[in-house]
């Protein structure tokens, strides 16, 4: 019955590429796959650690077109992005600030920064920064997420975590605490529910408005019964034992000013999108009680190892298809010379600012990891969010790849009934304190 399954997820995802079959330029072009057979028509379209596994037949994915007007965002916010050209820039530190004034606003709506000028000393930061808002745009959110360790031989080891965001500003203010007194940008809390010896760790987690103020970092552990601060620093370090750190998060969610950052190019790339996500009627979105949307997701095979008759790396994304974009490239310097990596390479795209690329190297220039991360899209309009932009997938792949140990880690949210997996939804400030942290352990 898996294999059946398998069998008619590949079969739609034909389907969705023979739309998308539009040639167009030389080399790759959509309705090609790429392969071990033609992996070096994409040696300049991806990071070498990448690419190496089309040459060896671990991976393999087809190539698609991204539809012109298929990203969109809320109109409020593609509006008050249309006011704020000329509006902001950054100081010394790297802080969005008022050009009048000089000081940081209160808050922002829409993207900081709508023109990218490359000549800027500061494009670098300022492409982050866009990144965040549009993000942060997409909401709070609730779910639970499956970080699986794979190695050569498949899964290792599995955590399943429920986590829950809460962003104070960018979204739609419905959806956003009336107050905010400690002048937080955000607030992440996260339970373990499995395996058994991690089962009740919680860690909680504020980013403050405040440039120079660290991240306020608290976890619990069970065997300890208490709740312990955490330094900032730990950040950058594996979470849980995993390759992936917080300062990972969906893509990279450090805080800009703990980097020196610089724009180094521009380069059209190929990423990984999620097919049936082009497609709106594949996408279901049930509006919950309270408010906000649950996301209804097909039974995927997202990774390698969940499909008996894969052949290649367990952590290969075998329902991912890839698309060509055009990025931003920036570098961050770290400074703490704690923190665990040298510098930090993102590939941001030109067009949505969504990340596709993030490379961590150590101090001494040589490649750590490489963190692998599927694109979202903006949804139709919907009855009840006509005007707003919804989260739009079937699927999250995200995977850090460890390039020295040749293994990887992977964080999936799964398609189960009793699972939440809820975008724009209203969250209280008080399920974000101590309180919240210890009743969350157990």
């Amino acid at each position: 019955m898996r294999t059946d399954r398998h069998a008619r997820t590949r079969a739609l995802l034909v389907g969705v590429l023979l739309l998308a079959n539009v040639a167009h330029g030389e080399g790759l072009k959509p309705g090609d796959v790429l392969s071990r057979e033609n992996w070096e028509l994409a040696r300049d379209l991806l990071p070498p650690e990448i690419l190496k596994f089309y040459q060896t037949g671990d991976y393999r994915n087809p190539i698609i077109e991204w539809p012109e007007g298929l990203y969109r965002r809320d109109d409020a916010f593609e509006a008050a992005t249309e006011m704020n050209r000329g509006r902001y820039t950054v100081d010394r530190l790297g802080t969005v600030i008022e050009k009048d004034t000089g000081k940081q606003p209160p808050a922002v709506d829409g993207l900081p920064f709508p023109d990218i000028d490359p000549a800027d000393s500061d494009a670098g930061v300022k492409v982050l920064w866009n990144h965040y808002y549009d993000y942060w745009n997409l909401g709070n959110y609730h779910n639970k997420t499956e970080v699986t360790w794979v190695g050569r031989h498949g899964a290792e080891r599995k955590i399943t975590q429920e986590v829950r965001f809460l962003y104070y500003e960018s979204q739609p203010r419905r959806y956003i605490p009336p107050n905010n007194p400690k002048s937080l940008f955000w607030q992440f809390i996260s339970n373990t529910l499995a395996p058994a010896d991690l089962y009740g760790t919680a860690a909680l987690s504020w980013r403050y408005r405040d440039p120079e103020k660290r991240d306020s970092i608290w976890a619990f552990v069970p065997a300890l019964r208490r709740v312990r601060q955490v330094s900032p620093s730990n950040r950058s370090d594996g979470f849980l034992g995993s390759d992936m750190s917080q300062d990972d998060g969906p893509f990279f969610d450090g805080k800009p000013e703990d980097f020196t950052w610089k724009l180094v190019g521009e380069k059209e790339m190929l990423r990984y999108v999620d097919p049936l996500a082009l497609n709106p009627e594949q996408v279901v979105q049930i509006p919950l009680p309270g408010g906000g949307w649950q996301n209804s997701w097909p039974a995927i095979a997202q990774l390698g190892l969940e499909d008996p008759n894969w052949q290649g790396v367990p952590w290969a994304p075998i329902a991912a298809a890839m698309v060509r974009r055009p990025q931003w490239v920036i570098e961050g310097i770290p400074k703490d010379r704690y923190y665990l990596y040298g510098k930090v390479q993102l590939y941001i795209d030109k067009g949505t600012f969504n990340g596709a690329w993030n490379r961590k190297f150590d101090w001494k220039g040589e490649l750590i990891n490489s963190y692998q991360v599927l694109a979202y899209v903006g949804r139709s309009r919907l009855p009840g969010a006509e005007s707003e932009r919804l989260w739009a997938s079937n699927m999250i792949y995200r995977c850090v790849y460890n390039v020295r140990m040749d293994r990887a880690t992977c964080p999936v949210v799964r398609a189960a009934e009793n699972w939440p997996n809820a975008r724009r939804i209203p969250l209280s400030p008080g399920s974000f304190d101590y309180q919240a942290l210890i009743r969350g352990g157990k």
